[in-house]
């Protein structure tokens, strides 16, 4: 979790925060733990391993297995890059942690406005279900009633 720039200057920095909160995020959707002796020498800290898989284009091998089946794409792949951003071992050009914080609500709203959009679509469908279902057993009463006014 340690900001690697704090190994060259022994000094804590503004954006180190940020960059121990990149790795978290990368924790949360790996599944992984920050450091593991499973993987190679040069792949053995998650931020390195994250970040070869980032520049491979292979993040979503990585993602966890327990939400990729139930995870929005964009969604992860956007905390991913998110992440990434997190981890530039140039600490100048991380983003500050109020500018992770609006990423994080911009791709949580984003979220909710996808699920707001089906939302509709869900109430509207179930809506005009009901209007025919409605409109069928309105019909078929005034026939049943139709019939029997003719019976008698």
């Amino acid at each position: 979790y340690v900001d690697p720039e704090y190994f060259q200057s022994s000094k804590f920095r503004d954006k180190s925060d940020v960059y121990s909160f990149g790795v978290v995020l990368v924790e949360l959707i790996t599944g992984e733990k920050a450091v593991s002796y499973l993987r190679s020498d040069e792949n053995r800290t998650l931020a390195t391993y994250f970040i070869l898989a980032m520049k491979e284009s292979k993040v979503l091998d990585v993602i966890d297995a327990r939400i990729k089946d139930s995870c929005n794409v964009e969604q992860v792949t956007a905390v991913a890059n998110l992440a990434r951003r997190c981890l530039n071992l140039n600490g100048k050009k991380r983003p500050n942690m109020r500018e992770v914080s609006k990423e994080l609500e911009r791709i949580r709203d984003s979220q909710l406005h996808v699920q707001n959009e089906e939302d509709e679509d869900t109430i509207e469908i179930n809506f005009r279900d009901s209007w025919n279902d409605l409109v069928t057993d309105s019909s078929s009463s005034i026939t049943t009633t139709s019939s029997s006014h003719r019976t008698l």
